[in-house]
């Protein structure tokens, strides 16, 4: 675990560059555009993942200098382990397509590119307008557990109070979400290197901005060349993946619980979502620890 201490400027969160050379790219000028440094912004993990260009996406990432958690795709690349550990059902579509791009990738990462994956740390907190956060890959005991908007609120929330926190940043579901959860949080930053099922070629990031009475999460589009990623992910031989670039609908939904499923192709309408310390709203309304 890293702690970045109380930042009192914007921070950039995104998840999933998932080999979209392209998409990263874009990434990085949006964040020279906004004007955050380095220092600033974190990535939820699976830099490695469907697309064709892991090796030149992890490199960008290794040397842009991010702050980057583990996600399940990094641990198991950087132990050399059978599969990418993504927690899908066996013999799933999902399961199978990941054959394909887990075996491509695994042949070419080098021992040095391990070795970096090997020491991520597996969360991040930081402390923003005296709210206190914990960024990880996907649940707070399970590298690769499935959260999304419709998961059952008491597990979430039993987790957040669990880690003494105000609000958990996750990623690995794919979906951007944000949600208040009695008096915590829980938030997916969304991820860059697929589109969100959402029928567009964009992908997400959030900014979280500090205020005085709290700090604002706000979910953003990322447009960018999606036909150089298309192309290098179809030539090497992950068209199911190739084709979702284009057409914004995953190659398969086996993971998505029935309300996520149902929406597939629906475009997302995310609202900007206002945090405060859980002490302070429970000040407010009079309740007890």
């Amino acid at each position: 675990m890293i702690d970045l201490g109380n930042v009192d400027a914007t921070m950039l969160i995104f998840g999933g560059p998932y080999s979209n050379f392209a998409a990263t790219a874009a990434m990085q000028t949006r964040a020279v555009d906004l004007g955050i440094p380095a220092e600033r912004i974190i990535c939820t993990g699976d830099i490695i993942a469907y697309c064709g260009e892991p090796c030149e996406t992890l490199d960008l990432i290794r040397d842009w200098g991010i702050q980057v958690v583990m996600g399940n795709c990094e641990e198991s690349l950087a132990q050399g382990e059978a599969d990418c550990g993504c927690g899908f059902a066996a013999e799933s579509e999902c399961s199978l397509l990941a054959v394909t791009w887990y075996e491509y990738a695994n042949r070419r990462v080098t021992a040095a590119h391990r070795r970096w994956m090997y020491e991520l740390p597996r969360s991040i907190d930081f402390i923003m307008s005296a709210a206190s956060f914990r960024v990880l890959h996907a649940g707070l005991d399970s590298i690769n557990e499935f959260v999304f908007a419709s998961s059952p609120t008491a597990a979430r929330l039993a987790q957040i109070r669990h880690s003494g926190i105000d609000a958990i940043v996750g990623g690995h579901s794919g979906i951007p979400f944000g949600q208040r959860l009695e008096e915590r949080y829980w938030l997916n930053a969304g991820v860059i290197g697929m589109p969100a099922n959402d029928g567009g070629r964009h992908c997400w990031y959030m900014l979280l901005e500090p205020g005085e009475s709290g700090c604002t999460a706000s979910w953003h589009r990322l447009d960018y060349d999606f036909a150089s990623s298309r192309d290098s992910t179809v030539d090497a031989g992950m068209g199911a993946y190739g084709n979702a670039l284009a057409n914004g609908l995953w190659p398969s939904i086996d993971i998505l619980p029935q309300a996520e499923a149902q929406q597939t192709g629906q475009p997302l309408d995310l609202q900007p979502l206002q945090i405060a310390p859980a002490m302070r709203r429970l000040q407010a309304s009079g309740e007890a620890c």
